[in-house]
């Protein structure tokens, strides 16, 4: 049990050295050597644990995804006034700002959804556990008569998430800030539920 403890204790520093040298270098300059050197270990530590660098990216993006959903879906489950889970939804969605480690290294990885089977499927479980969440508020929020959907629950829930996406890029480009966005969700929202979160 210990040994067990451990050795994941050894994983999860080595993906939080991953998102740190992803964030200097960017995934298509990543080698193995600078996650070693930001883990404060050798490359053949790095791999006693992984094969390959690959294997390890896949593994920090399979956690980052778990734990990015995980966060949002308890940010708005703790609230039972849709209104306010509406705003715990948006709030957990949009980045800090272009050193925001998380979605960037959402973001950073997604490209390779278009070629490597196992990323796509990945990014789809991402996009449709954000998609359950306002689905989810949506639904309550109509059933508690706090919202008049203008279009079904699941197409606005979609609407919500590819705005996002959308503009999450922008806020890690540094091209516009994470309050620019989060006010043109709230001002959708308005249009989409008739109740604006930012009131």
């Amino acid at each position: 049990m210990g040994r067990r403890k451990d050795q994941e204790a050894r994983r999860t520093q080595l993906h939080q050295a991953t998102l740190r040298a992803l964030h200097s270098r960017g995934l298509e300059g990543l080698r193995l050597r600078d996650v070693a050197e930001e883990a404060g270990v050798t490359s053949a530590a790095v791999l006693y644990y992984y094969d390959d660098l690959d294997e390890l990216m896949y593994e920090t993006f399979q956690r980052a995804i778990e734990r990015f959903s995980r966060e949002r879906e308890e940010g708005a489950e703790k609230f039972p006034d849709a209104r306010d889970r509406l705003r715990a939804c948006v709030e957990h969605g949009v980045a800090a700002g272009p050193d925001d480690l998380l979605p960037r290294l959402l973001f950073e990885y997604w490209p390779r959804s278009l070629r490597d089977p196992r990323a796509a499927t990945l990014d789809a479980t991402l996009t449709e556990r954000q998609i359950a969440v306002y689905y989810a508020t949506l639904v309550l929020g109509e059933a508690q008569g706090h919202f008049a959907l203008t279009e079904p629950a699941g197409q606005l829930a979609a609407g919500f998430v590819a705005m996002e996406d959308g503009f999450q890029m922008e806020v890690l480009a540094g091209r516009r800030t994470r309050t620019e966005v989060i006010a043109m969700l709230h001002a959708y929202a308005r249009m989409a539920t008739g109740f604006d979160p930012s009131a």
